[in-house]
């Protein structure tokens, strides 16, 4: 949560977030997307790079899937949520 505050002081229009819960306990990671999702309703654009595609997924108006480096797929979340491959890689569906 500091990093994010330290970030938020240089009023950038653009908020680039690597992997912020990694590592973090359950109550944590939602704080933080709690406040991810302020930030955003505020206007502010955010790119994450997140492994929670779940959680990543909801927050995201679009989004692209990574292997090896390399975009998959990409599209609006909720095309990104339908696909069947990003469900059994993902979602766990």
């Amino acid at each position: 949560m500091l990093a994010v505050s330290r970030a938020l002081m240089s009023r950038s229009r653009l908020l680039l977030m690597d992997e912020p819960t990694l590592g973090l306990a359950p109550n944590l990671v939602k704080d933080l997307f709690d406040t991810i999702w302020k930030i955003h309703d505020e206007g502010l654009t955010v790119l994450l790079v997140e492994q929670n595609a779940v959680v990543a997924l909801k927050l995201a108006d679009y989004g692209y899937v990574l292997e090896i480096g390399e975009i998959v797929l990409e599209g609006s979340s909720d095309k990104l949520k339908k696909d069947e491959g990003v469900k059994k890689a993902y979602i766990g569906a």
